[in-house]
């Protein structure tokens, strides 16, 4: 049996990109909205203003990059918060809004379409319930997707391959994507740039975690459909992508 490597994927890729002339932003269609939205028996939970600047100096830059690493050990202590909403704004925090397709974030993405979710696995931070969270990043807020039942912990157990550190996390990111806000633009080139977003938006949580006095481990080896059912998301317009646990070190 033959086996494609990577270099055919891309040189089939290279082949179906080349007209963008047939996508949809060039037929004229509208672009999907820029987050996903709210429905109607959810109620905004607003996160501490000006994420920007509360953690401002807590750690220089070179710094950090030098210290970057993964953990995945974490001390029995709730996140904050204002932690919770300074690590949310740093990897999908919106900085300004041109027009209908278009949002400037705290990372960069392919286009400018940002075709990632953030969701929040709570299990221990401080003001707020057990469960499963949405980041809405054009509000600073975030809505309680579904609360956490008995089997909680058992489930992202479950989800997370028996990964054990990641559902003792007080916090676990969980980015799924929403992959036609990047196909309407480039079409069946959108998984390759989709993925290399994803790599952006976790690099910042690790140089942001060492600002709030914690750490993180990337995790991309998960069980899809238990994930996607645990987000509350269908496995095919949207799904999830990588996740990445957060506690106190």
């Amino acid at each position: 049996m033959n086996m494609r490597t990577m270099r055919d994927f891309l040189k089939d890729d290279l082949r179906l990109q080349l007209d963008f002339s047939r996508s949809d932003q060039n037929r004229g269609i509208a672009p999907p909205p820029v987050q996903k939205p709210v429905r109607a028996d959810q109620t905004l939970i607003a996160l501490p203003d000006d994420p920007a600047t509360a953690f401002a100096g807590r750690v220089d830059l070179a710094r950090a990059l030098a210290d970057r690493k993964s953990h995945r050990a974490w001390r029995d202590e709730p996140l904050g918060p204002e932690e919770l909403g300074f690590l949310l704004w740093a990897v999908q925090g919106v900085r300004g809004k041109r027009g209908a397709a278009s949002v400037f974030r705290t990372v960069p993405s392919a286009g400018c379409r940002h075709a990632l979710e953030t969701y929040v696995l709570v299990n221990n931070c401080e003001s707020f319930e057990r469960g499963v969270y949405r980041y809405l990043p054009l509000e600073h807020a975030l809505v309680l997707e579904s609360p956490a039942g008995a089997d909680f912990s058992a489930r992202q157990h479950e989800a997370v391959l028996m990964q054990g550190f990641v559902a003792k996390a007080p916090v676990v990111l969980v980015w799924a994507t929403i992959p036609y806000r990047m196909e309407w633009r480039y079409m069946a080139a959108a998984h390759r740039v989709i993925a290399l977003d994803a790599g952006h938006v976790c690099q910042n949580l690790y140089l942001a975690t060492q600002a709030v006095g914690c750490g993180t481990c990337a995790v991309a080896a998960f069980h899809q459909q238990a994930l996607d059912e645990l987000l509350g998301v269908d496995g095919e317009d949207e799904f999830a992508l990588y996740l990445a646990p957060v506690g106190r070190i």
